[in-house]
Formats: C-alpha cells, sequence, structure tokens
C-alpha cells in the first residue's frame, strides 16, 4: 500500500474532522471519539491491505464503480476513496443524519470521486463492481441488500465468531465455499482492539 504526502494528509485530517462534526451529530461512540484514527481509518484501511494478497483484485478495485453500503459517517468508504482516487464511490446510508456528516467529510475532504446518497440499498436501481461495508448486519441479513447488484464482489468488516453466519450464508445463497475468504485484520494491525475482526471477500 503505497500512499503519497496528500493522502497521508488527509487519512490524518480525518481525526480532526470527525471529532468537530460528532460533537454536533453523533455518528462515533462517545466512547471511542478519541480512537477515531486507530479503530476507524486504519480498520477501513484493511481492506485495502487485504486487497494486496489477492493477485489483480488491488488493480480490479483502484478503478472501480464501488457502493459503501450502511456508510454511517463514511467508513470504510471515505478513507478508501482517499486511498483509490480513480475509483468511484458511492456512500449509501438510510439515516439522514448520517449521511449529512459523509458528505461533509468528504466535500472537506475534496474527494470528487464520492457521491453520499440517503437511500436504502435496494433503491439504488444499478449494479456496482464490488460492495464495501463495515458490520452493519450479520451476513445472513445482509447478503440479500446487495444479491445480484455487484459484479466483483463484496469485502465485508465484521468480529466475531463468523463461521456460522458464513455456513448459513453459503447454504441459504447456494454459494460455493470456494468463494468465500476471511483474513484476520490482525495479521497486519496488532493492536488488541483488531484480534478476532476479519476481511471477509465474497466473490461473485
Amino acid at each position: 500500500m503505497t500512499i503519497t504526502a496528500l493522502q497521508e494528509s488527509r487519512l490524518k485530517a480525518l481525526e480532526g474532522l470527525y471529532r468537530e462534526w460528532n460533537a454536533q451529530i453523533n455518528v462515533i461512540s462517545r466512547k471511542d471519539i478519541d480512537n477515531v484514527y486507530e479503530h476507524h481509518v486504519l480498520h477501513s484501511l484493511a481492506i485495502a491491505k487485504y486487497l494486496e494478497t489477492v493477485p489483480g483484485l488491488e488493480e480490479a478495485f483502484a478503478g472501480a464503480d464501488i457502493l459503501d453500503l450502511g456508510t454511517g459517517g463514511g467508513f470504510p468508504g471515505i478513507p478508501l476513496a482517499i486511498l483509490y482516487p480513480q475509483a468511484r464511490f458511492t456512500l449509501c446510508d438510510s439515516v439522514n443524519k448520517k449521511t449529512i456528516v459523509a458528505q461533509a467529510v468528504a466535500k472537506a475532504m475534496d474527494l470528487k470521486n464520492v457521491e453520499v446518497v440517503n437511500a436504502r440499498a435496494e433503491s439504488l436501481g444499478r449494479n456496482f463492481d464490488f460492495v464495501v461495508s463495515r458490520a452493519v448486519a450479520s451476513l445472513t441479513d445482509f447478503y440479500p441488500w446487495v444479491k445480484g447488484r455487484f459484479n466483483r464482489g463484496i469485502l465485508y468488516l465484521k468480529g466475531g465468531d463468523v463461521n456460522e453466519e458464513i455456513a448459513q450464508l453459503m447454504g441459504r445463497h447456494r454459494i460455493s465455499p470456494g468463494k468465500v475468504h476471511t483474513w484476520p485484520v490482525s495479521s497486519w494491525l496488532k493492536d488488541p482492539y483488531y484480534e478476532g475482526k476479519l476481511v471477509i471477500h465474497i466473490e461473485k
């Protein structure tokens, strides 16, 4: 993962922006606001780190049309949009106050590759190359929202014991085991916070 000086400064500036906005609209737990960079920005970038481990996947993602569903205040979409300026990101959330924050942060970062929409997934009416998301629901609930709406894959950040969820998902939607991959975030980020947290990659 190669980061330019501009990208690094933007990523670091996110902490101050989210602190400022969180004082007005609570999109990050107040007990976690002191860990915005470590627990939210870096966690989002775990998707980028995972992409590096699969031949050809990062190149495909870097120029793709990407949906961040249930983005909240902009995670993981905004950190990824900073890192991949040639990709196009649609940040979608059904809660209006959260999209207000995501829109304001994207504007402050001058991210031309980000569109923020206040909507439900089923109302978007188009397909994307990839879907990214951060633990907005169980996999069995989440998958039907985006089924048939992605061309390449889902990259989902989730913690805990997901084996049962994955087994249910594969059984219910007839997904072959070879299409689902898990990658431990702790293989990159050593903080105890990341123990048990995964990037789950579901291929088309």
